[in-house]
């Protein structure tokens, strides 16, 4: 090919280098609110309307909870985790899929070196009569490849590879955002089981107490032995209970030691009773939700990702460009092989087009389709689930509070009627039956207002994790910038 047609060739190449099959991408439409529903007055002291400064901060959100020891977990959860550790291992894998796409629009270069004894067959067709039965032959040379990118395909994979790794940068973030909300989740139920078993303890201990009191009483003859049984079954079934949810503590205990890398069976976590305070949360306009989900932007770029690779399909249909050079020294002595008339070299384009192919490459480009218009579905599902999960959590803080206010006033009832009754019983003025039943609803609306307050608590975590924690698309774009490099 002589030096103008092939300086041509490489024009147009270049020309078209700007082209791409894929269809212009469109993030998939959802349908978007003004706002939340907001629930009453409930909401008042546990969710604000975000200003443009007052997120929720982006490390350490469960700083909220003003609890120095689930700081710690935290903490050692990110370092520890196991799952957060094969998370980690999963987007450097995409990152190298990226990285090794991207090649892909830059040359190849590949060097060779050869030096061999050759014996050729005596009956080898078209053998010239002078040429030698046996010679040595010495070869050093190098070649270059490029692919002219006309239809963008090489670009196209480039796109896809680079959406799939951002996926992968915000699968990350999701599942730190999901474990680190699982271990606050966790942490609290272990707080309000302390809080069930001190309250048991002290129930146990005015039991006992009410124990001996009937006991005296049934030694002077005043009560009777079914008094004595009445209050036996109270003790013994506070003793049960309470031995119940120390199990259920150690579960949760043991949950919490996988969560942060330990052994369940090295992990001890110290009783606290401490009350744990219910933070306000700043809640922005659904709209924004789009910008703080992890998983939404992950589902997002794989939709992205999965339109790229439409381009690539299309690409096939059309013919592929090389532009190849290769040069060198070749030899049959080895002596003086870097010498001008042992050089060799070779440059020119190669075209390849499939004329047919059984309706393959169609195939290839409705399954692209197909897989967009699938991560376009996914994703807005994704959405409308996020969406459903703030609604719903919302909607838990609202009512349990207004639950909670009744609760204390049924609980402050219960211990009052308690309280009359174990005076009227030390008067003779009833049998021992209202004590107990006195002491059961007590007991009970004491511990459905633990119940309520943990149950609270827990639905502030999940009403956090739900607005995506201190996430935010930014991080994504920073990861992007990162992966460049």
């Amino acid at each position: 090919m002589r030096k103008p047609e092939f300086a041509l060739l490489l024009a147009i190449g270049l020309g078209l280098g700007g082209c791409s099959l894929a269809p212009t991408y469109q993030a998939p439409k959802v349908p978007l609110a003004d706002q939340y529903q907001q629930h009453g007055s409930a909401l008042d002291k546990t969710w604000v309307p975000a200003q443009p400064a007052d997120q929720l901060p982006r490390d350490g959100w469960w700083s909220l909870y003003s609890d120095t020891q689930l700081d710690q977990l935290q903490q050692r959860l990110l370092a520890n985790n196991a799952d957060l550790a094969a998370a980690l291992a999963h987007y450097q894998q995409a990152q190298a899929f990226s990285a090794q796409a991207r090649a892909g629009l830059f040359p190849q270069i590949s060097a060779n070196g050869n030096g061999q004894r050759d014996r050729e067959s005596d009956t080898k067709p078209l053998r010239g009569a002078t040429s030698p039965a046996i010679y040595d032959s010495y070869t050093l040379g190098a070649e270059v490849d490029y692919e002219l990118d006309l239809w963008g395909r090489v670009r196209n994979t480039v796109t896809a590879g680079k959406d799939d790794a951002l996926a992968a940068a915000a699968d990350l973030a999701s599942a730190r955002l999901s474990l680190q909300a699982q271990l606050a989740d966790n942490y609290i139920v272990l707080r309000g089981l302390d809080q069930q078993i001190q309250l048991l303890q002290q129930s146990m201990d005015a039991y006992q107490k009410a124990l001996q009191l009937t006991q005296t009483r049934h030694g002077g003859g005043i009560a009777s032995g079914l008094d004595v049984a009445r209050a036996q079954t109270q003790l013994s079934s506070a003793k049960s209970l309470w031995s119940q949810t120390l199990a259920s503590r150690e579960l949760i205990e043991h949950a919490i030691a996988v969560l942060v890398g330990e052994s369940a069976s090295q992990f001890k976590l110290a009783v606290e009773t401490k009350v744990i305070p219910l933070p306000s949360i700043p809640a922005s306009m659904p709209s924004t939700l789009l910008q703080r989900r992890p998983d939404i932007a992950a589902a997002e770029r794989r939709t992205a990702a999965a339109n790229a690779r439409i381009g690539v399909a299309r690409a096939a249909f059309f013919p592929s460009v090389n532009l190849s050079a290769l040069g060198g020294y070749q030899s049959a002595e080895y002596a003086g092989l870097l010498t001008a008339p042992n050089r060799f070299w070779a440059i020119g384009p190669s075209l390849l087009l499939t004329v047919f192919d059984g309706g393959r490459r169609k195939a290839g480009v409705e399954a692209a389709k197909a897989a967009t218009e699938e991560a376009g579905a996914h994703y807005r599902g994704v959405v409308l689930s996020a969406f459903q999960q703030v609604e719903d959590n919302l909607a838990q803080l609202d009512h349990i509070g207004t639950a909670q206010v009744d609760q204390k006033d049924a609980s402050a009832a219960a211990q009052r009627s308690l309280d009359l009754a174990m005076d009227r019983y030390r008067e003779g003025a009833v049998g021992y039956l209202d004590v107990v039943q006195a002491q059961t609803a007590a007991l009970e609306a004491q511990r459905s207002l633990l119940d309520l307050e943990t149950r609270q608590l827990r639905a502030s975590v999940q009403l956090i994790r739900a607005l995506g924690g201190g996430w935010s698309a930014e991080q994504l774009a920073q990861a992007g910038q990162a992966s460049k490099h």
